[in-house]
């Protein structure tokens, strides 16, 4: 037994295939193709030759299947093709015909018929595949939709399974969202049919691009006609949409329609351009949606199609299938006559006529039969397997997987009279959802094909970019992807280097914004009364950057980055520290070395003299200590000019705190010594047993003792530690010493303050006492000099910032122990070195000092 099971493609071309006779396709808008209609009942049609291919390709699928002998044995399929003519009435007639031609059009009428009517191609527009459903529905046939996207919350589409040999149309709106981003267009023209889908189309759009920062430039709803012969009459429209496109400043138009848009959008182009005497094209760049595509009536073939140079196009995922290019070539009028159809559209394809033919309209060319397909321009037919092809060859695959399923449920409880065969008596179209949900197989181009729960294919978008040839040929470069499989975040997938662009472009890509973008360094600005998309550019404010285009708002850069001076980056700042190795650092070294070497010079020369009258009358032992802590003073500034590291930081105010200390209590024990002493010289005085070597070391001991103890009590509770300083002063990181507890550096401070002022004191109120030993004025100036620059430090210091901050310090240190060393040392050394004849008892006692 060999049964024929009928397909159905719907859409606008189709018409009926007897199972007695060949492949009938029509190509025509204005007549119904039924049964019984000859030849000649065509002659009125207007043909689109491209969508012959779509039937083609049905052809080519059924011809492999039956002589494929792994799938369906013995069993043979057939079609019929009907023509929906883009009208309601006749979409639904053609239906019924469908469904009971074997019963002379008689409704829920059937008899004694061979043939199986299991499963229905609906239409190549959704409205069509629509219609059917309405009426297929109730008998529960199953219709595959290859070039349409139902929408998601249609009822109708809920109550008719659809098995969508299409992605889910909501990929594309996301892919054309990507796309537009990634080429920074924010301000994009749109044109949509007239009707639901468009509707919903740009409503979609709307909420989806408004999230991500693209605005309509404008919304155009082209109008939805039906019948060629009342094109003209809506010239006025078109020139108005025309007018809006040509002015606006969007670069980048997306186009959303079904297949007979591409045909409206060619003569609004056309038009446009004659009415407005324009000698190039509208420069802009087309985003063409996967449902449109190049069709064309035969005398367009040869209008220019320069306008789509650098178009971009969403097409449903394909491949070339093997052996269809091979099976187009060897199609011929001088072959079978299988094809009665073959011939009109072979007139209207190359424009030329048969001997005899009997079509009014008369050419002066003579069609041979030996022209060849591949000559004809792309508009008006490919060669290679478009994607609408492709997904028709792929829903007849699928039928046939899915009846080769039930094929094989049954084989296994056939009788034996019956082995051998495979035979599926009484096999209604409703048995064969199941298996249609659950069909999964790998087809010829080794790409799987399967449903999912919303029972549509997950095999993606193709992202390609048309080059127009002069002969009006073009080619699809693709150069990007919309994949379904691949991880989340990577779906979208494009390659600039393969994009082509429109000759008039100046700058590639184009710009398609409002207003020019914001360069970096500024921010956007609203401006008001307009849409989002258009702003003003205002500078960042001190302190801010923008790295980018168009940036919303400035951004402050980390702590330890600053703006450069166009404020479009952020830059690391450099850390600085007061160091041996800069100029400021190195002189303050030199002097430091300089007064230390000085100091040893003086101590060298009191080692020296020791026993001389003016060395021995200053309590030698109470001077020599006195000149080496002012060493050390003068070589504590080399621990501020270190690194500042955390065993730095703990040293360095210590160190100078106590060796201070120490200084001022030597100076201290002078002046008391100085005044003792005087005091002894008075008959019965008491204060005999307090001169001596004993009270200068118990004064220098028991003041140093306390300032230590205060040091102690600072490195415990809060010590000095490594900080950077990143605010201070810009583009600079400022590496210091964080004294941790300011108020026991201050302690310290008040405290070295304290001694300075009491030997000031005693040393001012014994500087006229007769004593011809007396140091006491020296004392008294060198502690004036001390206390001034140590009060004069504090205001300083408090006002500098950095490793200026250090430098007064240093500063502070090497200035007070110079007034120490030059006012109380250098009287005595110039009568040491300079005149030594005044170095004796006797000029002593004679000198008051």
């Amino acid at each position: 037994m060999r049964l024929k099971t009928e397909f159905k493609i719907g859409g606008e071309r189709e018409m009926e295939r007897n199972p007695n006779r060949q492949i009938h396709p029509s190509l025509c808008h204005t007549m119904p193709s039924i049964p019984g209609n000859s030849v000649s009942s065509n002659s009125h049609c207007r043909v689109v030759p491209k969508n012959y291919q779509h039937i083609l390709a049905l052809v080519f699928a059924v011809k492999e299947i039956n002589e494929n002998p792994e799938i369906l044995p013995n069993i043979t399929l057939g079609f019929h093709i009907y023509d929906s003519y883009y009208n309601e009435r006749m979409t639904y007639r053609a239906t019924l015909e469908l469904l009971f031609t074997q019963q002379k059009f008689v409704p829920n009428y059937k008899c004694d018929t061979q043939e199986s009517l299991l499963g229905v191609i609906g239409g190549l527009d959704f409205e069509t595949s629509l219609h059917m459903a309405a009426i297929l529905g109730v008998y529960k046939t199953p219709q595959l939709s290859y070039g349409s996207f139902a929408p998601e919350d249609s009822d109708q589409v809920q109550s008719t399974p659809f098995y969508r040999m299409v992605p889910n149309e909501a990929h594309q709106y996301t892919g054309i969202a990507q796309l537009l981003l990634h080429f920074g267009w924010t301000w994009v023209g749109f044109i949509a049919i007239e009707g639901e889908s468009g509707e919903r189309f740009l409503q979609s759009m709307q909420l989806l691009l408004s999230q991500r920062g693209i605005c309509f430039a404008f919304s155009e709803r082209t109008p939805k006609n039906t019948y060629w012969r009342i094109l003209f009459s809506l010239s006025l429209k078109w020139l108005q949409i025309y007018k809006v496109i040509a002015e606006s400043k969007a670069s980048a138009v997306v186009v959303f329609g079904e297949t007979k848009s591409m045909l409206c959008l060619r003569t609004m182009l056309i038009i446009g351009e004659i009415t407005n005497g324009a000698n190039t094209p509208v420069g802009k760049v087309w985003i063409m949606t996967a449902q449109l595509e190049f069709t064309e009536f035969f005398y367009q073939m040869t209008l220019s199609m320069e306008a789509f140079h650098g178009s971009i196009s969403f097409r449903v995922h394909s491949k070339e299938v093997q052996g269809f290019r091979t099976f187009l070539q060897l199609i011929n009028t001088l072959g079978t006559n299988e094809d009665i159809f073959l011939k009109l559209f072979w007139e209207r394809a190359f424009r030329c006529s048969f001997p005899s033919s009997k079509t009014k309209k008369q050419v002066n060319k003579i069609c041979t039969g030996k022209e060849k397909l591949e000559d004809l321009p792309s508009s008006g037919f490919e060669t290679s397997m478009i994607g609408h092809s492709y997904s028709i060859y792929n829903a007849v695959y699928v039928v046939a997987h899915a009846l080769h399923a039930i094929f094989r449920t049954r084989y296994k409880r056939r009788t034996m009279e019956d082995k051998g065969r495979w035979v599926l008596p009484n096999l209604q179209p409703w048995q064969l959802h199941p298996f249609l949900r659950s069909v999964s197989f790998n087809n010829s181009v080794g790409e799987t094909v399967s449903f999912g729960e919303s029972l549509e294919l997950k095999n993606g978008f193709d992202i390609t970019n048309f080059v127009i040839f002069p002969n009006n040929c073009f080619l699809r470069a693709k150069f990007g992807k919309i994949d379904l499989e691949a991880p989340t975040g990577k779906e979208f997938s494009i390659d600039d280097e393969k994009m082509v662009w429109h000759r008039s472009f100046k700058q590639v890509p184009p710009l398609s914004t409002c207003n020019p973008n914001c360069p970096p360094g500024s921010s956007k600005k609203k401006k008001e009364g307009e849409k989002f998309c258009c702003y003003d550019c205002s500078p960042c404010p001190q302190g801010k950057i923008s790295s980018q285009k168009d940036m919303d708002n400035c951004n402050r850069c980390s702590e330890d980055r600053y703006p450069d001076k166009g404020q479009s980056q952020c830059i690391p700042k450099a850390i600085i520290f007061l160091s041996i190795k800069e100029h400021l650092g190195m002189s303050l070294a030199s002097l430091a070395l300089s007064l230390s070497m000085l100091t040893v010079l003086v101590l060298a020369i009191f080692i020296k003299n020791q026993d001389t009258p003016i060395v021995r009358a200053n309590n030698r032992d109470l001077t020599y200590a006195l000149l080496t802590s002012l060493l050390l003073c003068f070589l504590c500034p080399l621990l501020f000019l270190s690194p500042p590291e955390r065993v730095i930081c703990l040293l360095r105010q210590v160190a100078f705190a106590v060796i201070f200390t120490v200084t001022v209590s030597c100076v201290l024990a002078k002046t008391i010594t100085v005044v003792l002493a005087f005091m002894a010289t008075k008959p019965g005085s008491i204060m005999r047993k307090w001169v001596g070597k004993r009270l200068a070391g118990t004064t220098v001991f028991s003041c140093s003792l306390i300032q230590a103890g205060i040091c102690t009590v600072w490195l415990i509770t809060s010590p000095s530690f490594p900080h950077l300083d990143m605010h201070s002063t810009v583009g600079e990181m400022i590496l210091e010493c964080n004294e941790g507890s300011v108020t026991m550096f201050y302690c310290v401070l008040g405290y070295m303050g304290f001694l300075a002022m009491v030997s000031f004191v005693v040393a001012f109120l014994a500087r006229k006492l007769p004593d011809s030993f007396n140091e006491t004025k020296f004392i008294t100036f060198s502690m004036l000099v001390f206390c001034s620059v140590w009060i004069s430090f504090v205001p300083v210091y408090l006002s500098t910032k950095g490793k200026y901050m250090v430098a007064v310090e240093i500063f502070s240190i090497l200035a007070s122990s110079s007034g120490l060393l030059g006012s109380i040392f250098a009287p005595k050394c110039y009568i040491i070195v300079l005149r030594p004849y005044l170095n004796s008892k006797e000029q002593l006692i004679k000198r008051k000092f």
